[in-house]
């Protein structure tokens, strides 16, 4: 292969390798209008997707960070690949035979470029599978067989075996016309003290991919009592096309479904791994020789979407010390990803591939669908160190479970489980518990009546003059946000249902802001529409942050799904008055729980024809809410 690739050739693997298809092997796209794609942008951290596609015009472009090009420039940059090398890549996936013109420099700067690095573990992957048929790896064979896996799941994941002898695999590469230093540049080879020699030895394999399916490593198992190196598990060292902090094991074979089913399971070794999938769990994936980091998060975001009211990822841990240490450290980097996340451990410290083993692939699933979410699982993890069935007990328990509660970062999560956690210690003043988190939250006690939430530090930081800004995707804040925009884009349907909602029902501060100036520029329901609606409302706000999030919510399109929308407004406005009937409900249950129906049962009884009244307030809001959604 030698000299330039022709131009026509270049056109034409534009011309097939359909760039949504290709960007799709890394990022989860939906559509966004008007003919575009929107994903998460694979170039920079967001938590909303601002990377755009347009398939008719065979281009992409991240209003983020502003990288954006062609088909062949996405896979330069997520690859880091040269032009050449894209080219050939792309090639290759499309079936199409390149022709080169000129000549003479093409071999040379060839050699050492990921292209070759990658074509050479695709070639020792083939030499390790073959050798696993041999006499030699019968103790491989046997360690699968063991554990459920017959030949057919070996091919399936690739399984394979590293011969004996020092540098079997380095002479069949350098047969293949490979460089020395290009099989030590990808960590195939070292030197050894009388020569190369092969990195793994009389080892069970499993080669690692990137999500396009190239093998980048391998991952290697002890077999033999007699290897030299104790270790249980080796795996290829970083290489410029290995980064273990970056590739999770299974993900070729699991990205389809993760993005279909938009949840991602976890778990800790290659062999976990087969056996999810072969029990029905297609989106398992493991880190590869590293702890499960924020890199891997990123890339699992990515085919989430990070869709916190949908998407989730659930953790699998051995039951025993290690794996509930491992459950309490994925507490800590949670707050990081907005997915729903779960903790799933299986009975008696089984790993996934022990549990088919002892209880059939039906227990493997049961294990995935009775997950935990991992804050109740992190709590209570916790608890088991405190003797609750005494006061001292109960008061240590809270003394140190507040702050770690407070650590939650999600206010609507945070307060929902203040409340789990006075039920969990039994503590009787949940509305005290609460209080107690939000304090250490925020830093200070809430200043003020029930007006409006503590302002929440992780929320953003404060403007100058003003609140901080809402984050637009937090679910516990869709309802308001929802009112609020139905209110400024429809007036005339919000009504006097609107008007007539009180503050209580917004908790953010700049939402609440914006509903009072609503209010104070005479209501929805004062007669103005559109701009002159907006203009007056814009004239009360006294604060620029909040004029921001007005004309922000002016513009942003309502989540109705039918073109009835009326009855959505009507639903949206329900389900605000729904969760603010409710929190009164918990207040009224808390104070029933401190009330003696003996020696106070006018209290009593008040409180509870309170209590039955709201419940069916609170049932017949739920379903005008659910008639329009």
């Amino acid at each position: 292969m030698a000299g330039r690739i022709r131009e026509s050739d270049i056109a034409l693997v534009r011309d097939r390798s359909r760039i949504d298809e290709v960007v799709g092997d890394h990022v989860s796209l939906r559509r966004a209008g008007g003919g575009a794609l929107k994903g998460l942008c694979p170039f920079h951290d967001e938590k909303s997707p601002s990377f755009n596609v347009r398939p008719s015009h065979g281009t992409f472009h991240c209003f983020g960070c502003g990288e954006g090009g062609d088909v062949i420039a996405f896979v330069m940059k997520i690859e880091h690949l040269g032009f050449v090398e894209a080219v050939e890549r792309l090639a290759d996936r499309a079936g199409i035979q390149l022709t080169y013109e000129g000549g003479g420099a093409t071999i040379q700067r060839d050699r050492g470029t990921r292209s070759r690095l990658i074509e050479a573990h695709r070639v020792a992957a083939e030499f390790y599978a073959e050798q696993l048929a041999t006499p030699d790896a019968l103790a491989a064979r046997e360690f699968l067989a063991q554990r459920g896996f017959d030949e057919a799941a070996a091919r399936q994941f690739g399984c394979g075996f590293a011969p004996g002898g020092w540098d079997r695999l380095t002479k069949h590469l350098l047969g293949r016309g490979f460089e020395l230093t290009e099989l030590i540049k990808a960590q195939l080879t070292k030197e050894g003290r009388q020569g190369p020699i092969d990195r793994f030895h009389r080892r069970l394999l499993w080669p690692i991919r990137d999500m396009g399916g190239e093998v980048v490593g391998f991952g290697a198992r002890r077999i033999f009592d007699d290897d030299p190196i104790q270790a249980k598990y080796l795996n290829t060292s970083e290489s410029p096309i290995y980064k273990k902090s970056q590739v999770l094991f299974g993900l070729d074979l699991a990205k389809r479904e993760i993005a279909k089913r938009r949840q991602a399971v976890v778990v800790e070794g290659y062999t976990d791994v087969m056996a999810m999938h072969l029990a029905g769990v297609p989106t398992a994936v493991a880190s590869c020789g590293t702890a499960f980091g924020a890199d891997h998060m990123n890339v699992l975001r990515r085919l989430l979407i990070d869709d916190s009211l949908n998407g989730e990822v659930i953790f699998t841990f051995d039951g025993d010390a290690a794996g509930q240490k491992a459950a309490l450290k994925a507490f800590e980097g949670e707050q990081a990803f907005s997915a729903q996340t779960y903790i799933a451990i299986a009975p008696d410290g089984m790993d996934p591939c022990e549990l088919r083993q002892a209880k059939g692939d039906v227990a493997v699933r049961d294990l995935v669908a009775r997950r935990t979410p991992l804050f109740e699982f992190a709590i209570k993890t916790r608890l088991r160190d405190y003797d609750l069935d005494s006061v001292d007990g109960r008061v240590e328990a809270l003394k140190v479970m507040v702050p770690f509660v407070a650590q939650i970062k999600d206010r609507a999560k945070r307060d929902g489980y203040a409340t789990r956690l006075a039920w969990w210690v039994g503590w009787d003043d949940e509305a005290a518990v609460v209080r107690r988190v939000r304090e250490t939250a925020t830093g200070r006690a809430p200043a003020g009546p029930r007006r409006a939430a503590p302002v929440d530090p992780n929320q953003g930081a404060l403007d100058v003059d003003g609140p901080p800004r809402p984050d637009p995707r937090d679910p516990a804040l869709w309802a308001q946000r929802e009112a609020l925009k139905a209110a400024l884009q429809l007036p005339e349907m919000a009504g006097p249902y609107y008007d007539s909602l009180p503050d209580e029902a917004f908790t953010h501060p700049a939402y609440l802001a914006l509903h009072q100036a609503i209010r104070d520029a005479g209501g929805v329901s004062s007669g103005l529409a559109g701009p002159a609606f907006l203009d007056a409302v814009s004239q009360v706000c006294r604060q620029q942050a909040v004029r921001s999030v007005l004309t922000e919510l002016a513009v942003e399109p309502l989540r109705v799904k039918s073109e009835d929308e009326y009855r959505y407004v009507q639903s949206v406005l329900a389900r605000l008055q729904q969760i603010l009937v409710a929190g009164q409900i918990t207040e009224i249950k808390s104070r029933l729980r401190r009330v003696s129906p003996i020696e106070e049962p006018d209290e009593y009884r008040a409180l509870f024809g309170d209590l039955i009244a709201l419940e069916d307030y609170h049932k017949a809001l739920g379903q005008q809410a659910v008639g329009g959604l």
